[in-house]
């Protein structure tokens, strides 16, 4: 055997330095830290927008309906935030953290829109689709009957009584849709929201006899 022989490469055989398309693959790299930048961006903004909807909320249970507002601007503004970096970078949209806080806003807006007018109607939002929408819608029916079992202990029957009969009505409403997954399990808590209204009204019913 020749042990001077050249060996030639085999053809399209590349050296191993080059076998690799290092400006491609730093692409990635590079595409990948900033996806992963901007999720935790959108965590940490809808954290923030989740828990600022749930002290309106709070503050709504308590007639507080300045601090309230103030509250919900703070939601807001996490949100707007959200949404531009949304903007940067549209394959963030479906963040599950983000339509959490979502769900939160749409429920504090509810319960807001009902104690300010005694209605419950629309959110607008950019993101806040029918999904997003009926889960919060869901959600506030369980801070109605909590208001309500503060009303039954106040005496004020009438009220108590209504809301008894607005949860019904949005009872009645998802009874008309074809509602599964997610939001079966959240038309299903609703359900025993209002078992647990029609319960407070027969309780308050006893006693006045």
């Amino acid at each position: 055997m020749n042990k001077n022989k050249i060996v030639k490469p085999s053809p399209g055989r590349q050296p191993l330095k080059k076998a690799l398309d290092r400006d491609f693959f730093a692409d990635i790299k590079k595409q990948l830290s900033s996806y992963e930048a901007g999720r935790r961006e959108i965590i940490k903004l809808s954290s923030d927008a989740i828990s600022a909807s749930k002290r309106a909320i709070f503050a709504l249970h308590r007639d507080d309906a300045a601090g309230a507002q103030k509250l919900l601007a703070e939601a807001e503004a996490r949100i707007s935030g959200v949404e531009a970096a949304i903007k940067a970078q549209p394959d963030l949209a479906g963040e599950g953290s983000f339509r959490a806080a979502l769900e939160e806003y749409v429920e504090a807006r509810l319960y807001r829109q009902y104690l300010a007018d005694g209605t419950i109607g629309r959110v607008a939002g950019t993101h806040i689709d029918y999904d997003i929408y009926l889960a919060g819608l869901t959600d506030l029916t369980g801070e109605m009957q909590r208001r309500q079992v503060r009303l039954a202990t106040e005496g004020r029957l009438d009220e108590a009584k209504r809301i008894k009969e607005l949860i019904e009505a949005v009872v009645a409403e998802l009874l008309e849709m074809d509602l599964g997954g997610y939001l079966r399990t959240k038309f299903d808590q609703t359900k025993n929201n209002l078992r647990r209204a029609e319960e407070v009204l027969y309780e308050l019913t006893l006693r006045s006899k």
